[in-house]
């Protein structure tokens, strides 16, 4: 039986194989994740945000952020709900992010 910091790190190594199409860098170096939960039955909350408002991407992300994390054994749904507060911005970004897209 592993434990919830294992299940939860295996949860981020799957959210950082979904990559936003218009960027080309993966969701977790972006910033984009806020909130990884994963109760006692199995149902993982991911809250996330996206960065810009009205984005056309919205359902491709989900789909491609539940079918990543249902990868994870101990995981039997999910549950992609996308928020707007904080706000998104390029602070949230990771070093290898800002390097990758270029951003000072």
């Amino acid at each position: 039986m592993r434990d919830s910091k294992e299940i939860k790190d295996d949860i981020v190594k799957q959210l950082a194989t979904v990559v936003d199409p218009e960027l080309g860098v993966d969701i977790v170096n972006l910033g984009l994740v806020y909130t990884i939960d994963l109760d006692n039955e199995g149902i993982c909350l991911i809250e996330m945000t996206l960065t810009t408002m009205g984005c056309p991407l919205t359902n491709v992300l989900a789909d491609m952020v539940t079918k990543a994390v249902k990868k994870v054994p101990e995981v039997k749904n999910v549950d992609v709900e996308f928020v707007f507060e904080p706000a998104w911005s390029i602070d949230r970004m990771s070093r290898f992010a800002k390097l990758t897209l270029g951003v000072h």
